[in-house]
Formats: structure tokens, sequence, C-alpha cells
């Protein structure tokens, strides 16, 4: 599975990123437990926990895929989306102001490679051919 490693091993040091800014920022603002009403904090927790939301799942689906048999190029499409969206996003939410474009951007990349997954895993599982 070397190329959903590939992709969970880089995803995973952004995760690592979007974690320390969050520590970070509860450091130097002193907020211990949630976001203390602090609009910023509000962003940092959003774009960690959003990563958590979808990061996982589509991770899930490309490393079935990969064991399945799917085409590496497909793979590498799936988790070069993953990848990109989940930077945007994460980007967007935790380095700017909520940078609508990247939190967009991202969104759609990220539901895109989502959907690629679970068509192809359908295709795959019921061993029917689309297109």
């Amino acid at each position: 599975m070397t190329v959903t490693l590939l992709y969970a091993s880089l995803l995973a040091l952004w995760f690592v990123i979007l974690t320390v800014r969050v520590i970070r920022y509860r450091g130097t603002h002193s907020i211990a437990l949630g976001d203390g009403g602090d609009p910023i904090m509000q962003r940092l927790i959003r774009g960690h926990g959003n990563f958590v939301d979808y990061a996982p799942m589509a991770l899930i689906l490309m490393g079935l895929l990969e064991v399945s048999g799917a085409d590496r190029s497909l793979l590498h499409t799936v988790g070069g989306l993953l990848l990109v969206g989940r930077l945007a996003h994460g980007w967007a939410l935790s380095f700017t102001d909520g940078n609508a474009f990247g939190r967009t951007g991202g969104m759609v990349l990220t539901l895109a490679s989502l959907i690629i997954s679970a068509v192809s895993g359908l295709t795959i599982a019921l061993n029917v051919t689309v297109l």
C-alpha cells in the first residue's frame, strides 16, 4: 500500500502542523479548553477538526482501493485531490482570515476525492464496469 502510505504520511505531517497551531495559540492566549470565545481560536479548531472529519474516511477508502488492486493513476488522482484539498482548506482556516476560495476549493477537492473513491470502490466491490 505504498501509494496510500505516501498520502497518509504527507497528510499526517499537515495534521501535526494544524495541531501545533492550535496548541501554540492556546498557550499564548491562555485558552485551556474550548475556544474561549476567541474567533481566531474558533478558526484554528475548525481547521484542525475539519481535517479530522474528512481525511480518515478518504484514506480508508484509498487504502481499500489499493488493496483491491485499483490502478495507481486512480490512487494518485484521489490522493492528490485529497492532499491539495486538505492543504487548501486547512491553510484557509488556520493561516488566513478564513479565505473563502481556499475553504470552498479545498472542500470541493476533498469531496471529489471521496466521491471518486466511493464510486470506484463500488465498481470494484460490485464487479461492474463504469465507462
